[in-house]
């Protein structure tokens, strides 16, 4: 009987132990810089992967097996970046809720802008992913990931804006460079 309650004291105790670490960590990580959380996407590999002429090319280049192959390599990589676009949005609707409560107009009229760019980014990535989950199963299909570049590339605008109005000396960028 003591060694049953010990033990269910000594995993009790042990629960408590992790709980607490998790917490502490998750605090942790929320005190970190959100920018430090944004990902860079090469651009230029992401309009590759997008351009039909492209598939087009290796479509005529390639026989028709390791065509589909290849197709799906590349729906692959660029669901990544898709994905990847995402995240960024998401991390940028929290960096544009946080200038919201600037007293600044043009602070804050670049966070709202930044705020709907990026959630039309985040409903434009849920999109595109389905319709790339869709030509993995179908490598023939069309697919329309040229929206996620477009809005991609007006949400960079945006943050870079909001970053120049909210700290001039440090640089945003949402893109790798080349």
């Amino acid at each position: 009987m003591n060694l049953a309650i010990f033990i269910v004291i000594a995993a009790a105790f042990a629960l408590g132990i992790i709980l607490h670490l998790a917490v502490a960590q998750s605090l942790q990580a929320k005190r970190t810089h959100l920018a430090v959380a944004i990902r860079p996407i090469d651009m230029a590999a992401f309009r590759n992967l997008i351009n039909p002429a492209e598939d087009e090319y290796l479509r005529c280049r390639l026989p028709a097996n390791r065509f589909r192959g290849v197709r799906r390599q590349r729906l692959r990589a660029m669901a990544v970046y898709v994905e990847i676009a995402a995240s960024n949005a998401a991390v940028l609707v929290r960096v544009g809720e946080a200038a919201l409560a600037s007293g600044d107009a043009r602070i804050a009229d670049a966070a709202q802008q930044l705020v709907n760019d990026a959630l039309r980014l985040r409903r434009n990535t849920t999109v595109a992913l389905a319709r790339i989950y869709l030509a993995l199963a179908c490598p023939y299909s069309g697919f329309a990931a040229v929206r996620v570049v477009e809005g991609y590339e007006q949400l960079s605008g945006a943050a870079m804006l909001l970053g120049r109005l909210q700290n001039p000396a440090v640089p945003v960028r949402l893109s790798a460079r080349l």
